[in-house]
């Protein structure tokens, strides 16, 4: 079932080349149907969203914004423990992010020049939440929180409702809160169509994040360019680093944290001892028996699963910088040791106490994260993402008439002389 492979006898770059030959192609085959949709939204609005409602969620809906009343009753539904723990994981994730706020800079050494940079929220950000088969209130917290504190001024929420016209209470209540301003029942590639275009109901947005299926992932990319995006994510991915200290059954139980996500999720482990490689295979049979996900968990270890073989953990931290994991778990008894030696990753879970799923869910750093290979380029969800960077300048026209010549000389070299008369024009007559 595990595909297994070993350092000492392929190098580095040839494992990666194996591995990646498993990756699934980003065409999903849905992209036609993708098109016709935001079509469709874009040409009739509400009515549109009101037929793929009853198309793809079997409802009929009078309206799609969801009522403070059904909020405030979804909260209470939801029961005082969970409630708790929603407050306490939105003050970790408070905690972290509000230290990733830029501040503003003005350059004024020099008389007659003044140069800065200003830093503006987004106006307007479309949160997408998943309701399907899962619902992830955790999504409404790590995506909503980073954008209030950016000062983002209206949040539009958009999730599918089920069969009753209603909205999973746990998504509500996290929405209530983390601070989202609307809701609406709306799911699906048309969700997107609507927040990047408008209908009469939901208003268009400036940027849209969150995590969906095949389905959202393309239409969200057909409609970059009218709207900012988050990122295309891929089916999760998990990297597990481990020694011969380690407990098998917990290395597979992390393993297993990302592969019952999903059938393309990939689950690695690079190990530096042989009999842990093993008995971490024959944990993941018989712990992925237990879940209810099972089909779902088997299902991605027969096509992604994966075990490494390294000599030391220096040889596992290179091959998982070649990966480039969307989270990487470090689980050995002196983790910062290595922790500068990771180059491409995620999210790093230091040490043998730190399951991935408390970066799910609780911890504070952002669970939306780069994946396949992404983490190469691109980093996780953060404050940055719901901020725009405006730039300004001024000259004196003494600072101007210094250094118009060069201006003037650089524009020629590039054949733009309009570019040069506009700055030696004003000294000119």
């Amino acid at each position: 079932m595990i595909k297994f492979y070993d350092t000492t006898e392929m190098t580095i770059d040839a494992i990666t080349e194996e591995i990646r030959k498993d990756e699934i192609s980003t065409k999903t085959g849905v992209e036609g149907i993708v098109s016709d949709i935001i079509a469709e939204v874009r040409k009739n609005g509400d009515k549109a969203l009101k037929m793929y409602s009853e198309k793809f969620d079997k409802t009929s809906l009078d309206s799609f914004e969801v009522s403070e009343e059904e909020i405030n009753e979804a909260y209470q539904v939801v029961g005082e423990k969970f409630l708790e723990i929603l407050e306490k994981a939105k003050a970790n994730i408070y905690n972290f992010h509000k230290r990733q706020v830029r501040t503003n800079f003005v350059i004024n050494e020099n008389d007659g020049i003044v140069l800065g940079q200003k830093i503006l929220p987004i106006e307007k950000v479309g949160l997408y939440i998943p309701g399907g088969t899962a619902a992830y209130p955790s999504s409404v917290l790590m995506n909503c929180i980073p954008a209030k504190i950016a000062g983002v001024k209206d949040i539009i929420m958009t999730t599918p409702p089920n069969t009753e016209g209603k909205v999973n209470p746990t998504i509500l209540a996290a929405a209530k809160i983390a601070g989202v301003d609307r809701i609406f029942k709306v799911g699906g590639s048309q969700a997107i169509a609507a927040l990047a275009y408008g209908t009469e109901s939901i208003p268009a947005v400036d940027k849209i994040v969150g995590p969906g299926n095949a389905f959202v992932a393309e239409a969200k990319k057909q409609v970059f360019g009218k709207v900012g995006i988050d990122m295309i994510a891929g089916p999760s991915d998990i990297l597990v680093i481990a020694d011969g200290t380690c407990d098998p059954k917990i290395v597979a139980a992390d393993l297993l944290s990302q592969a019952e996500h999903d059938k393309l999720a990939t689950a690695v482990l690079v190990t530096t001892d042989r009999k842990l490689a093993h008995d971490v295979e024959k944990e993941l049979q018989l712990q992925a028996e237990l879940l209810p996900r099972k089909e779902i968990a088997f299902a991605s270890l027969e096509n992604n699963g994966k075990i490494i073989y390294a000599e030391n953990i220096d040889t596992a931290i290179e091959m998982s910088n070649k990966i480039a994991p969307e989270h990487l778990e470090i689980c050995v008894d002196n983790p910062f040791d290595y922790l500068n030696k990771v180059k491409n990753a995620g999210s790093v879970f230091l040490g043998k106490n730190c399951p991935e799923a408390l970066g799910d869910y609780f911890a504070g750093p952002n669970h939306t994260l780069p994946t396949s290979g992404t983490a190469r380029f691109s980093s996780p969800l953060s404050v940055d993402d719901f901020v725009k960077k405006t730039s300004f300048t001024y000259y004196s026209a003494d600072a101007l008439s210094a250094v118009c010549e060069d201006v003037a000389c650089f524009a020629e070299k590039e054949g733009l002389s309009g570019h040069a008369r506009s700055a030696v024009s004003r000294f000119k007559k």
